[in-house]
């Protein structure tokens, strides 16, 4: 896959014979594309077909931040992603299609959807989240909330004054470019989503999608508490919502937010619950 401007990348496929539905699916922050083959394969052998988005600087991709290498959520969404949506659709024309993530791939997937309703594009006929909500303080409990007001500060300076987030010595995330940190970090103060260089109003597009969503949260997953989830959903007041708990019982493995990606046939279940095999 080739943007306009020279990033490239590989978009990773699982299709299995006869796909009933074809999944655009976004990965969690410095999460590489080729760590959800287990789930795309899960979801292959149920008739689905998966094609893995990869963030830039991570995996495939051509680019790696840098001082001189930056990025936020404008080219991710206007650059990257449409070129993503128009190969996994090329791929497999006519067959329904879903979009998905993980942590930030589900919240961009939601973004992204806004923008896709504000252009009356076609809507995917499904948005699946795992582990995914938003970033806004004010939805985690005390006292980590007050932790959280002052990190979403912090990182940004953090991450212009290194150049780069160094997300594997602070152990979140990977190398993050300094634009994608400030535009997550802004939601996380103000509860909105807006990127830097988009002139479209990204809540009010997210208000106009009408589409199923199916939401699967994990029950210790600390990143993740309800509300938080919750009010990512809130975004999308015209969507059929549905949202599924799973304990380490049913998951067997951690209920946290990664574990499930080493053993996602549990979360595969919940996601496909109520379609024909």
């Amino acid at each position: 896959m080739k943007a306009s401007d020279g990033h490239a990348w590989s978009l990773l496929a699982r299709v299995p014979a006869q796909p009933r539905l074809s999944l655009l699916w976004l990965p969690a922050l410095g999460v590489a594309a080729r760590h959800y083959l287990p789930f795309a394969e899960a979801l292959a052998a149920r008739g689905v077909a998966v094609f893995l988005h990869e963030w830039r600087g991570n995996g495939s991709s051509n680019l790696r931040a840098g001082r001189k290498v930056d990025w936020g959520y404008r080219q991710i969404l206007l650059d990257d992603l449409p070129v993503s949506e128009a190969a996994a659709a090329a791929a497999l024309p006519g067959v329904a299609r879903a979009i998905g993530g993980h942590s930030l791939g589900g919240q961009l997937a939601c973004v992204r959807l806004g923008l896709m309703a504000l252009h009356g594009r076609a809507m995917p006929e499904a948005l699946w989240l795992v582990a995914s909500g938003s970033p806004y303080w004010r939805t985690w409990p005390m006292p980590r909330k007050l932790g959280l007001s002052w990190m979403y500060r912090f990182l940004p300076w953090l991450a212009q004054v290194n150049g780069t987030l160094p997300g594997r010595r602070i152990g979140f995330g990977g190398s993050e470019a300094r634009g994608l940190i400030r535009d997550w970090a802004g939601t996380g103060l103000s509860g909105r989503y807006a990127a830097h260089g988009v002139g479209e109003d990204l809540e009010a597009g997210m208000a106009r999608v009408e589409i199923q969503a199916r939401s699967v949260r994990l029950d210790d997953d600390w990143l993740v508490p309800r509300a938080s989830q919750d009010y990512l959903l809130s975004k999308l007041p015209r969507a059929r919502a549905e949202s599924t708990d799973m304990d380490a019982r049913e998951l067997g493995a951690r209920a946290d937010h990664f574990a499930w990606m080493k053993q996602p046939e549990a979360v595969v279940a919940a996601l496909l619950r109520d379609r024909s095999a």
